[in-house]
């Protein structure tokens, strides 16, 4: 593929689902403007997450969309030739899902449901069954939502399935049960950057992380978008305030220098792990 600009988003959203295409759609404008190729929104992109966590109010739970409705193709529509990941929640029949879409012009090319719930989100949502990577016209890529990537299994999975880029899609708030002053100290955030950078040197691929920010009822984000190297080092990234972290590299290249003497994948030991 050569160089490529890659983009992670760190921005607030809502359920008003008219205010949140005309972000979204002025994202990728900023994110085209930087000559991003791959752009990665966070969880809940389209109407907003849970404003409690602990106890999700069943009458304000973000509205349930279809993956092939109106409004993943108004964002296909106008992400064109990029490709953009974004999370919203989906309506599968009588169950909701935390659901991930990941889209061009030309429609859907990947899709993922949120597996790994934390304590409360299991009164909002179903968990999704499997992880997958998908072909993209920027290279092979598998999607992460929020607390997905807190087990190395997850990633593991997709990098075992090709995967070059992992897309990991965010509403990560600070600690629910013991907030910190300041969000810089709080252990959330300490840990939403330290999964980010395992995830990626454990696998050695880049890693695009998107967060939510600002506040949602109970509910405050972190932000901390950026894109990390398969080395684990952070390339590019935003802190609290909303913004759009973009690095551009060459992915395969990058990828085949950081295996080129140690190539976890390879050295894998699976007869000798326990399940």
């Amino acid at each position: 593929m050569g160089l490529i600009r890659i983009g992670a988003v760190a921005a607030h959203f809502g359920r008003d689902l008219d205010f949140d295409l005309q972000r979204i759609g002025t994202l990728i404008e900023h994110a085209r403007r930087s000559g991003v190729s791959l752009l990665v929104l966070p969880d809940a992109a389209l109407g907003g997450y849970l404003a409690d966590l602990r106890h999700p109010d069943p009458d304000a739970l973000p509205p349930a969309l279809d993956a092939d409705g109106p409004e993943v193709a108004k964002v296909a529509a106008m992400a064109a030739e990029m490709v953009v990941c974004l999370g919203f929640c989906e309506a599968g029949g009588d169950r909701r899902y935390n659901s991930a879409v990941c889209v061009t012009g030309d429609g859907v090319l990947g899709r993922h449901r949120k597996v790994h719930q934390p304590v409360g989100e299991s009164a909002a949502y179903a968990p999704g069954e499997r992880f997958a990577a998908f072909e993209t016209p920027v290279g092979r890529v598998g999607m992460l939502i929020d607390y997905d990537k807190t087990f190395p299994e997850a990633a593991r999975s997709l990098a075992v399935d090709g995967a070059e880029v992992l897309a990991c899609l965010s509403a990560w708030p600070t600690s629910i049960t013991n907030r910190a002053p300041r969000m810089a100290q709080d252990r959330q955030s300490r840990l939403f950057d330290l999964y980010d950078q395992a995830r990626a040197a454990e696998n050695q691929v880049v890693l695009a992380s998107s967060n939510q920010t600002g506040a949602m009822g109970g509910m405050r984000f972190l932000g901390q978008a950026k894109v990390v190297g398969p080395g684990g080092d952070v390339l590019a990234r935003t802190w609290a305030k909303a913004g759009l972290a973009v690095a551009e590299l060459d992915v395969q290249a990058e990828i085949a220098t950081a295996r080129r003497v140690l190539k976890h994948l390879d050295e894998r030991k699976p007869e000798v792990y326990r399940a």
